[in-house]
């Protein structure tokens, strides 16, 4: 009997440690692909893909007036936003937001900033330096990217889905309410996005501090 008894028991701790191993980790990021978001976010090109969602390539100018491109980012986790330099309204606080984020992790060598324009008439590689310096960027951890605008909102729409494909067909260079988006997005090692933060808001943005160091310990 004694023995029937630690079998069972034997057994039993077994089955718990296996069940420990194996069950998923609840408190795990989640990978964002297009089938998880509002359609009218998603670009009807990349609707059927569904999952397997990455970051499209790349090419922009920095504040430094070099060219970065994907690679800059391949193998590191980095936050991305969209603003203009002129913008008097959520602009400046999500920038303050984003010097936050600049400052905990400016020493991190696997970790960046990329700020894209959508007002790239105005935000020259020189008014982008401007800009950048205002904020205390580290010239190889945040960059202040400007390019055609085309390119740029075409990323912004299919690459990040920051843009509902419906306006993009009308934007100007002020008013509308792509220019004001406040999303901070947050995306892996593997250029998959793993989480969208109100970048408004000090608490949104300290979840998103802390995830970011999720990501780098993955």
């Amino acid at each position: 009997m004694n023995r029937i008894i630690f079998l069972l028991g034997f057994f039993a701790i077994g089955v718990t440690i296996v069940y420990f191993l194996i069950k998923p980790d609840e408190e795990a990021l989640p990978v964002i692909n297009p089938i998880d978001l509002d359609k009218e976010m998603v670009d009807s090109d990349i609707e059927r893909i569904g999952y397997g969602h990455m970051i499209g390539d790349f090419s922009f100018r920095n504040q430094y007036n070099e060219i970065i491109t994907q690679e800059e980012v391949s193998g590191k986790v980095y936050v991305a936003e969209y603003f203009f330099t002129t913008c008097t309204s959520i602009c400046p606080v999500m920038n303050k937001q984003m010097q936050r984020i600049h400052e905990v992790f400016k020493d991190e060598d696997d970790f960046r900033i990329l700020s894209y324009t959508v007002n790239p008439k105005t935000d020259t590689v020189e008014q982008m330096k401007r800009y950048a310096d205002e904020h205390g960027a580290k010239d190889d951890k945040w960059h202040f990217l400007t390019g055609s605008k085309e390119d740029l909102y075409s990323l912004a729409r299919k690459s990040y889905f920051v843009l509902k494909p419906a306006e993009a067909q009308n934007l100007g260079d002020a008013g509308s309410d792509f220019i004001h988006t406040n999303n901070f997005v947050l995306v892996d090692r593997e250029s998959r996005i793993r989480g969208y933060y109100d970048g408004t808001s000090k608490d949104e943005v300290s979840k998103l501090i802390l995830d970011i160091d999720r990501l780098l310990k993955e």
